[in-house]
């Protein structure tokens, strides 16, 4: 799962601190999530799910379809 946040911020040129202000949160915190320190919460595995346009399932890697479900 953090591979996949890391790699959807990087494939769009997006730097942690873009995201953790998208999300209402520091940088510092945001990057924990990127390196497994921390567990993301629901709310922010939603909020990532909608602004990379995937499913949370990709997210956490249960499938390697990107795509939104319908």
């Amino acid at each position: 799962m953090y591979q996949r946040i890391r790699g959807l911020r990087e494939d769009r040129d997006l730097n942690q601190t873009k995201i953790a202000r998208m999300l209402g949160m520091s940088q510092t915190g945001y990057s924990k999530y990127e390196t497994g320190e921390n567990d993301i919460p629901t709310a922010v595995l939603i909020k990532l799910a909608r602004f990379y346009q995937t499913s949370i399932d990709y997210l956490l890697g249960e499938t390697d379809n990107p795509e939104r479900y319908r």
